[in-house]
């Protein structure tokens, strides 16, 4: 999995660029995440609703299963590599994130924006000021409306495999003590899930093995 952010001020232009890199990476079939960063103490449940009180009750993590979506609401602003557990994609595209050290897309309206917020995992540049300039020392400014593909090729030239991986990870699966072979598609899938979720649990460690035991 290939995680990057596209940071910058806001009007800038980071939605829009958002929104065309990932058009464009799920028009190659690639299959595409995002995680979009708020600083304003927004709540994403609405008073008084049936989760809002489950919440309230002292619920640690709310679910809501609706007919065509499923939200998960975590009573605390998790960690990125919390967040990322949860995605098993080929990309995952950050909007915010400027102090995260990954590989970044800078967007901004002005030159003076640029210096201000260009820093060493810069790979690009656009935006607003990419109507303007084509380059700024040494760095591509890229139109994602009129180049996206462009962008999209730069992306998977330069961002490379998410450095919080889980290949020293092993999981296994038996049922009635017979030993259940997965792919490793599915592998990724249940480490991201479960250890996300028992990350919420107090006594939760990174350290030493998991067991999970079903009796039925």
């Amino acid at each position: 999995m290939k995680a990057f952010a596209v940071s910058g001020k806001k009007n800038s232009g980071k939605t829009t660029t958002v929104e065309n890199i990932i058009k464009e990476l799920r028009n190659q079939n690639y299959t595409v995440g995002s995680v979009k960063d708020i600083h304003d103490n927004v709540e994403f449940d609405k008073e008084g609703s049936d989760t809002d009180r489950h919440k309230k009750a002292g619920a640690q993590l709310v679910t809501a299963r609706g007919v065509v979506e499923t939200d998960l609401m975590f009573q605390r602003r998790l960690e990125l590599d919390e967040i990322l557990n949860f995605y098993s994609y080929d990309y995952v595209v950050l909007e915010g994130f400027k102090s995260f050290s990954l590989p970044k897309i800078l967007c901004a309206k002005s030159l003076e924006e640029i210096d201000e917020l260009m820093d060493k995992d810069v790979f690009a540049v656009s935006g607003l000021i990419a109507e303007k300039i084509e380059e700024y020392k040494g760095c591509p400014v890229i139109n994602s409306i009129d180049d996206v593909e462009k962008l999209v090729q730069l992306i998977k030239d330069k961002v490379g495999d998410w450095s919080k991986d889980m290949s020293d990870y092993q999981l296994t699966l038996s049922i009635g003590g017979k030993d259940i072979a997965m792919l490793p598609f599915v592998q990724n899938i249940l480490l991201h899930g479960i250890t996300g979720m028992l990350s919420q649990l107090k006594g939760y460690t990174q350290k030493g093995d998991i067991m999970i035991k079903i009796r039925r």
